[in-house]
């Protein structure tokens, strides 16, 4: 006889559990130009100004503001033009009364002048430049400082560093940056049918699935997958796989915590450590287990998942999606994993007692159930999302309304 199922958690009990497991961050530093994705570690304040110095916001001429109270398309002003200056060179001159200087979008403002006149209300007149157009003090300039100043708080410790965040730590010369670690996360499939894809498939044999699933999964979650070799269903094999990756900062299995006779994951657990979930009141998904192993003092945090692609992929999204996002230093982002509301295309009862998650087709405006069992692995290919049916909901009626969540959560 194999071991029971520990007492069933409820999935509100289970969540908790998992939120209040051992978090351990760390920080290294890594070149502006690796640090896309990745989250800040500290607060970063501005090195210099930005910009560094006053500049042309237009192209055109940078003048005495007061020369051209009275221009106009009828009586233009007339100023003696004493060069030029392009963005990156240093003004070869000072501006003052009754002169301008041409310049460039970008280029420093040259002494003196406290305006640039846009081009497009100039004509040059040899060494002259008629203005047709009055500026205001300042018209077109963009200060020193205007945008940060020196100390000022450039990002916040926790940032996501995006693209347009890269941009930012550019402006004020950064090389590299403080980051926090990107855990990483060993992935094992148990099994004695698996075989990689390499491999002729015989019958009683399948393809390996959920280590490519997870191992994505994980890197959604900024996290570093870590593939292992297919483990047979036995207990010295899964030991030493677990034993193997106890430098990881989280294992993830898949397979091996059901309650038979093959299955070996809680065995082991109750040996190298401690069993802290054994069945979660859901569908799919009850066999999951969730436990801690000890490696020099320090606590490691193992997730069993089921076998079957659908529950594995199930409760990856829904109990270890949030934890590996905190543990990366990432945003949950809650909110952006509903889709849609939806009326829902057919009668539909749900599995007594349990809080089940339903995966849907969104077709015609309607969330279609999608009506396979946990190890067909086509449904995934078909869903759009999943529907979440609350225990106490035994049957939901044709058109009722359901919130349809998204399966995929990015960066």
């Amino acid at each position: 006889m194999g071991k029971e199922f520990l007492k069933i958690k409820d999935p509100e009990d289970a969540q908790k559990i998992i939120a209040e497991l051992p978090i351990n961050k760390k920080v290294e530093k890594v070149p502006l130009d690796e640090a896309y994705k990745r989250v800040l570690a500290e607060d970063i304040y501005a090195s210099i100004n930005l910009p560094p110095f006053r500049r042309a916001a237009m192209d055109g001429y940078a003048l005495q503001s007061k020369d051209t109270f009275h221009a106009s398309e009828d009586e233009p002003v007339t100023l003696k033009n004493i060069g030029g200056v392009t963005a990156g060179q240093i003004p070869g001159g000072e501006v003052i009364t009754g002169t301008c200087m041409e310049v460039s979008t970008g280029a420093p403002i040259p002494e003196g002048a406290d305006a640039v006149v846009m081009i497009e209300y100039t004509e040059k007149k040899g060494e002259n430049v008629l203005i047709f157009e009055g500026v205001a003090l300042n018209a077109n300039i963009t200060n020193e400082g205007s945008d940060i100043m020196e100390g000022g708080l450039l990002l916040s410790q926790g940032a996501l560093i995006t693209s347009d965040k890269i941009g930012v730590l550019s402006a004020i010369g950064l090389e590299e940056v403080a980051v926090y670690t990107q855990p990483r996360v060993a992935v094992i499939s148990t099994g004695n049918e698996i075989i990689k894809h390499h491999q002729s498939l015989e019958y009683g044999k399948i393809y390996d699935i959920n280590s490519y699933t997870i191992s994505n999964a994980v890197k959604s979650c900024g996290c570093i997958p870590i593939h292992s070799d297919i483990v047979k269903d036995d207990y010295d094999s899964l030991k030493s796989s677990i034993e193997k990756y106890k430098d990881a900062d989280i294992i993830i299995t898949s397979g091996g915590t059901s309650a038979g006779t093959g299955d070996n994951l809680r065995t082991v657990l109750d040996e190298l450590g401690e069993v802290l979930i054994h069945g979660i009141a859901v569908k799919p998904g009850k066999p999951t287990i969730i436990g801690l192993i000890e490696d020099d003092g320090e606590e490691k945090i193992i997730f069993g998942l089921p076998g079957y692609p659908v529950s594995a992929l199930m409760i990856f999204r829904v109990f270890i999606t949030p934890f590996l996002r905190k543990i990366a230093s990432l945003p949950d982002f809650e909110e952006e994993r509903k889709l849609a509301t939806l009326k829902i295309s057919r009668r539909y009862i749900s599995a007594r007692g349990r809080r089940q998650y339903l995966l849907v087709k969104i077709k015609n405006n309607e969330a279609h159930p999608i009506l396979k069992d946990s190890g067909a692995i086509t449904s995934l290919a078909e869903a759009d999302g999943y529907i979440l049916i609350p225990k106490n909901v035994e049957i939901i009626e044709e058109g009722s309304e359901v919130d349809v969540y998204s399966l995929e959560i990015g960066l």
